[in-house]
């Protein structure tokens, strides 16, 4: 008889799994904003109620190199908010549902959701 441990990887997949279900229960017919975070770069992406990818911003995109040139840290990660809300309000997409992907709503991703608030999102 051994100790089960749980690693971190298998809570992370499933706070990911439980908070991806809630996002799909409740986006509707809202849009979709991911978030994905690596040591160095953070990502966001919009996709529609029925999982298709309409665009991401990230800290290695065009868009976001033309403007600085930290990445990991949470200034960039206002800089990603910022763009991907700019981006999302051009394409009609004001009201979305917030996806964290089993990341805690801390430090880098509470930054780039707040900053997307701030650009005029509604979630």
């Amino acid at each position: 008889m051994g100790t089960v441990f749980k690693s971190t990887k298998f809570a992370a997949e499933k706070r990911r799994r439980r908070i991806g279900a809630k996002v799909r229960l409740h986006a509707g017919d809202r849009h979709i904003l991911s978030v994905s975070r690596s040591a160095r770069h953070i990502y966001a992406q919009v996709s529609d109620p029925e999982g298709h990818t309409l665009f991401g911003i990230s800290t290695r995109s065009k868009e976001f190199r033309a403007l600085s040139q930290s990445t990991g840290n949470i200034s960039a990660a206002k800089q990603v908010g910022q763009l991907v809300a700019e981006k999302a309000i051009e394409k009609g997409y004001r009201r979305v549902v917030f996806n964290r992907n089993g990341y805690l709503y801390h430090g880098r991703v509470k930054a780039l959701a707040d900053a997307a608030r701030e650009a005029g999102l509604d979630f």
